[in-house]
Formats: structure tokens, sequence, C-alpha cells
């Protein structure tokens, strides 16, 4: 029997040839550490001399969250798709990568709100196009209306949002969030969320890899889903004790339940243009939709 690292020739297949499979710890390892890159890849696009990242968060924030705005609103779907195209040229002048963008939202929003619009394409009642051979199913004009409409203001509203992260770091996000009067618990739970997801990620990953330097063959199948109920158990316990720690840690030294940043926000010119611009463009975007 071939070594389990080696290409091996599957039985009866002549030429066809499959690798081993990861176990289910080299895995998990594998998608720990490709989270934690992709955090990392976002923390350097945020430090990008683009255009976003040259703006005052808050224009960032009021600016993309009007342009979403406008595009759930909009009743053309020619304007969705013009803001679709104001959201790539943005990224464009951003350095964000298409394929970055292909990867973290645009094939993962076409799946599932493909999924969710699929229905109305045979169910909503309107001039039938075409019927599905065998089983009849009309597909009606309405019904591709409706799920074009969906797709594109998804698409839209999750690239946008997208690049409002990629390009502003996170904890000016939240300080930007409270200056537009969002409430202080909602912000100290996404920064807190957002802080200890990574250090929770890194405690599993040293979990799983102390694991698997300890492991010699492969795992059968009620193992692995033993250790896997077992590395969420402790994962949990860790997790409530770190809680309590942190907590008793901000109490100690002087939290009350603000957030405070050592960043000062400074609108500057361009600030205000880009605000303006943000502001008319969504305007605009909704007059020519309603």
């Amino acid at each position: 029997m071939a070594a389990s690292n080696q290409t091996v020739r599957a039985p009866g297949r002549g030429a066809a040839t499959r690798r081993r499979r990861k176990s289910f710890v080299e895995r998990t390892i594998a998608e720990l550490s490709g989270a934690m890159e992709r955090a990392l890849y976002a923390e350097e696009l945020a430090r990008a001399d683009g255009l976003l990242q040259r703006l005052d968060p808050r224009v960032k924030v009021v600016g993309l969250l009007a342009l979403i705005v406008a595009a759930a609103l909009a009743h053309n779907i020619l304007v969705i798709l013009a803001l679709f195209g104001v959201a790539l040229v943005l990224a464009l002048l951003s350095h964000v990568p298409f394929r970055t963008l292909a990867t973290r939202v645009w094939v993962g929003a076409l799946l599932f709100t493909g999924m969710l619009a699929l229905p109305a394409i045979f169910i909503t009642p309107g001039q039938p196009l075409y019927r599905l051979p065998l089983l009849g199913w009309p597909i009606t004009a309405q019904g591709l209306s409706s799920a074009a409409y969906l797709v594109t203001r998804v698409e839209t509203a999750a690239t946008l949002s997208l690049l409002l992260i990629l390009c502003t770091p996170w904890t000016h996000v939240l300080k930007a969030l409270r200056v537009l009067r969002v409430p202080v618990v909602f912000v100290v739970i996404l920064g807190m969320t957002f802080r200890y997801i990574f250090l929770m990620l890194q405690t599993a990953r040293d979990m799983f890899e102390s694991r698997q330097s300890r492991m010699v063959g492969t795992l059968a199948g009620p193992e692995r889903r033993r250790l896997a109920a077992a590395s969420v158990g402790v994962l949990l316990s860790k997790t409530l004790n770190l809680s309590g720690d942190v907590y008793m840690a901000m109490q100690s030294r002087g939290f009350r339940g603000e957030v405070y940043t050592l960043d000062e926000f400074a609108m500057q010119v361009r600030d205000w243009l880009a605000l303006a611009g943000f502001v008319a463009l969504a305007a605009l975007a909704f007059w020519l939709g309603r």
C-alpha cells in the first residue's frame, strides 16, 4: 500500500489518481490559518494609500451607507447597476483587487441570493417567457425581474460594505459609529467580538496543532467526532473564563461603558468634498430610481 502522503492510484481507474484527503485536524488548522491571514490582509489594505483610505472614517460610514440605502430603495435596475459601477470605481481607486471582492462577496452573495430568488422566477405571476421541459413550470418576466433586482441590490450593498471594512481600520469604524450616535452597547459588542474572535482562533489553532503533533496515523470517523466535540467544549470553557478575566481587567483600568481611541478625527477639505459627492450621488440615485 502506498504511503499516506503520496499520490496513490485509484483501484480500477487506470491512470486516474487521487490525492490523500486531509484529516479533520489538518483541514481545521488550514481553515483557521486562512481566516487569520485574511484578517491580516484586510489590515494591510486599510493602511494602503488609496482614495477611501485617505478619507475621514465618518465620511466613509455616512457616504457608503447613503449609497447602500439608495441602492435598496431604487426601483430602476439601471440605477442599481450604476451604483455597483461606482463601487467598482471606488475599489479600483482604493487599490482593492477585484479578485478579493469576487472571492469574499460576489460569489457567496450570488449563490446565497440566487437560491433565495430562484423560486420567485417560477411562482411570481406574470407573462410566461418559457416553460421548463417535463415539469412545465413557467418562467415569467416579472419573476426574472424580481430575482434580478434582489441579486443586484445584494451584490451592490455587500460590495460597498466590504469596501468600508477593507479600507478602514476597525477601531476607526467603531469610533465613527459612536460619533454618529450608534448605541455604545452595540459598538462595544462589535469591538470585543472582533478583538477576541482572533484570539480564540489562535487558541483553537494552537490546540489542533498540539493534537496533530501527538497523532500517528488517521483517526476513524467516531474518533474525529469525539475530538471535535471535546475541542469545542474546551474552547467554550476557555472563552467563558477569558470573558470574566477581561471584564475584571477592564473594570480595574477604568472602563465604564465608553469606547476611546487615541486617534482624533479631523475633517479636511477633501473630506467635506467627498461627503458632498457621496450625498449628491445618493440623492441623484434616489431621484432617478424612484
